[in-house]
């Protein structure tokens, strides 16, 4: 609910702040284009006439041979007349775009997306085998290239120019605008002209529009696809720059293709402002419903029920949530305890000692000690060390755990032996330390216990 809410807050937003932005006029298509056809445009709205329309050709020519008998048609309106008809001497297929503005500015009343000629029996409006062409053609420079914040020349030959010229810019589908003419001077090999660098985002259609003091296109039009450039540049971009136009095309419901098919019509296009009534009505609206909406989403969010704090977290008394026995009281298999076994001691082969007369002897070697002496741990089945002349490089430790002698080891063997000696343990003492519980002062001093190495006084050399 919240978020169906701040988003008719922001569409709310949006209308208020783009209401000074938007035209209080458009028109719409009564009748459908088609071949040498009389084609009728009514507006809709408050502008500010007079008006006036302007339909120029887009796309290669259809006819055979390339054959262009299409020309650019300016047609004013009668007067404060808000409807006209003219004859659309255009053939069948031929492709268009269609410009309304008012005496407020270039392009005021919207413009359309591409739209095309239907067929009809009627074909003698133009002369398929004779090419037209404007009266005075322009030339830009780069050549056949706009680049977005790219300095252009856009030029011409003075002498075919009547009166002061002027040039349009139309993104089909999008906003239109006037070129503005900047300070004209001469080139070599350029002619006539002024430099001007396009805020049109690249990406877009743009389809310049020349004219002079007969009228719109008189000097004709060419479409460009507007690039980025080799290094791109914004510099010169705004938030009011040129660009196409979401949502239904101006023009309301006209044909798009040769098949028929038609704009999805609706809403018909509103770019810029015209007059200042209708756009302080439509930004009054936008204003009460921002304030509905608002007083709406207040009252909403005092009777909603308010989410459960978060309880503060006692260190010290714990939390009473914890006296509940857990969903799954079995542990899992890697966290159940398991006491520690030890493995026991493994006798190992004998080969090294021999008992004789209550002693052992390690074989081959010159020390002798007694089995029954005790070790520093209370037992005499501990290893003990031992300096032997073996030469294996092996550990020479016996086992002195009383355990008698594998077969096939004697006594008096030497460094010679047939089997290998068995894999030994390393012995592995393990003390239990425990919890001395909480200290007492009135205990005293605790006996200090030192543990000291074998002084090995015991150990005899064989004469």
């Amino acid at each position: 609910m919240r978020r169906s809410l701040q988003a008719l807050l922001e569409l709310a937003v949006y209308l208020a702040l783009s209401s000074s932005l938007v035209s209080g006029f458009s028109f719409t298509f009564t009748s459908q284009p088609q071949q040498c056809s009389d084609l009728s445009i009514q507006i809709s709205g408050s502008g500010t006439p007079p008006y006036s329309v302007l339909i120029i050709p887009y796309g290669p020519p259809p006819l055979p041979n390339n054959v262009e008998t299409r020309t650019i048609v300016y047609q004013e309106f009668s007067g404060n007349s808000s409807s006209v008809t003219f004859q659309l001497k255009y053939p069948t297929n031929s492709q268009f775009v269609t410009v309304v503005s008012d005496s407020t500015g270039f392009g005021t009343g919207g413009t359309s997306v591409v739209a095309i000629v239907m067929d009809s029996s009627d074909s003698s409006c133009y002369n398929a085998t004779q090419n037209v062409s404007p009266d005075f053609p322009f030339n830009i420079y780069p050549t056949n290239q706009v680049v977005q914040c790219s300095p252009s020349r856009l030029w011409w030959n003075s002498s075919q120019v009547q009166g002061s010229p002027n040039f349009q810019g139309v993104i089909p589908g999008g906003q239109s605008f006037t070129i503005p003419v900047g300070q004209i001077t001469q080139v070599a090999n350029e002619g006539t002209g002024f430099n001007w660098t396009p805020s049109v985002r690249a990406g877009s259609t743009l389809i310049i529009v020349a004219g002079d003091g007969r009228g719109l296109g008189t000097g004709g039009s060419a479409p460009y696809s507007v690039q980025a450039g080799s290094y791109p540049n914004s510099s010169c971009l705004t938030d009011n720059s040129p660009s196409s136009t979401a949502g239904p095309p101006a023009g309301g419901v006209y044909p798009t293709n040769t098949s028929g098919d038609e704009t999805s019509g609706g809403t018909p296009f509103l770019p810029t402002p015209s007059n200042p009534a209708s756009g302080g009505i439509i930004g009054g609206l936008a204003a009460l419903v921002i304030l509905a909406l608002g007083g709406f989403y207040i009252i909403r969010r005092r009777t909603a029920p308010r989410s459960q704090k978060e309880r503060p977290v006692d260190l010290l008394q714990g939390d009473p949530d914890d006296n509940e026995p857990p969903p799954n009281a079995e542990l899992l298999q890697y966290y159940r305890p398991e006491p520690f076994l030890a493995t026991a001691p493994t006798e190992v082969s004998s080969a090294y000692a021999q008992e004789d007369g209550g002693r052992r002897s390690v074989a081959g070697s010159n020390l002798r000690y007694d089995s029954t002496m005790d070790s520093r741990y209370g037992t005499s089945d501990r290893r003990q060390s031992g300096v032997t002349t073996f030469s294996d490089p092996r550990s020479a430790t016996p086992e002195l755990d009383g355990a008698t002698a594998p077969s096939g080891s004697t006594a008096g063997m030497t460094n010679s032996r047939k089997s290998p000696m068995p894999r030994q343990l390393r012995p592995i003492n393990i003390i239990q330390h425990e919890d001395a519980g909480l200290s007492n002062a009135d205990d005293g001093e605790q006996p200090e216990t030192i543990e000291l190495p074998p002084a090995y006084t015991n150990i005899r050399r064989t004469s």
